[in-house]
């Protein structure tokens, strides 16, 4: 009943790990992510009191 047997390594719990150590061109911190899409918002409602489409 048992016999095929299937052997899984159990080192990472079923997760991969492909590189942490990721270098990208643009690092921003979270800090300023939230800065930026406050922004955003403002200028938009700013966009939509002071120039309405219709």
């Amino acid at each position: 009943m048992a016999d095929n047997k299937i052997q899984v390594p159990g080192v990472f719990g079923g997760l991969m790990r492909y590189d942490e150590g990721y270098k990208s061109k643009f690092m921003l911190n979270p800090g300023a992510v939230i800065g930026f899409i406050l922004a955003i918002i403002v200028i938009v409602i700013g966009l939509k009191i002071f120039w309405p489409v219709a």
